[in-house]
């Protein structure tokens, strides 16, 4: 899916998944209405810092749902905070059908974080090859230093969570398979250990 990258393309959005959207804040504003019914866009994940709220803001909050996140530009900023609520946000789009564009400023740092993070886990991705994935649609992204290292620790932390359910579903179907393939006379059998008298 490789596509030559020119410059001006970075103010425009690029399809990243089926339905998932990544670009700057001037194609979610009230000029560029049209392009996002053209794209067939429902959901918007506007990302910006408190301080940036009279610049970039929802410009259509009967128009489309709307997640907006706090979010710094910073390397000290938390980023893995914000990615359950990122990630719940577009799944529901997703999963009922609509498309999601996900925006911060310039569509470099902060919206891309969040886009690797989703990626990551939803592909079961190291933090290189969703970057590398992403690039290729996105040439322009560039998550600050602080993201990137939060993105190679979420990797760990994903990863672990999956192993975690995995095992407690397996142990859990495991625990009622025992449970139905004993007999009652099996499962009064269990109480081996005798119960101390109550004094």
């Amino acid at each position: 899916m490789e596509v030559e990258w020119l410059y001006p393309m970075r103010r425009d959005m690029q399809e990243i998944l089926s339905g998932l959207y990544l670009g700057p804040y001037n194609v979610a504003t009230k000029s560029r209405f049209k392009t996002l019914l053209d794209h067939g866009i429902t959901h918007i994940i506007c990302i910006r810092q408190s301080i940036e709220a009279h610049v970039i803001r929802p410009n259509f909050p009967d128009k489309f749902k709307y997640l907006v996140i706090d979010m710094a530009d910073s390397w000290t900023q938390n980023l893995i905070s914000h990615l359950p609520a990122c990630r719940n946000f577009i799944d529901e789009c997703l999963e009922t059908g609509g498309k999601v564009l996900i925006h911060g400023n310039l569509g470099i740092s902060r919206s891309a974080a969040v886009v690797l993070g989703y990626i990551m886990e939803k592909k079961s991705m190291t933090f290189k090859e969703a970057f590398e994935y992403v690039q290729i649609r996105r040439y322009c992204i560039n998550p600050n230093d602080g993201f990137k290292q939060q993105l190679l620790e979420y990797e760990m932390i994903y990863k672990a969570q999956r192993t975690l359910l995995n095992g407690q579903s397996s142990k859990e179907k495991g625990k009622l398979k025992r449970k139905h393939d004993q007999t009652l006379e099996e499962l009064d059998g269990d109480q081996s250990e005798p119960m101390e008298a109550i004094s």
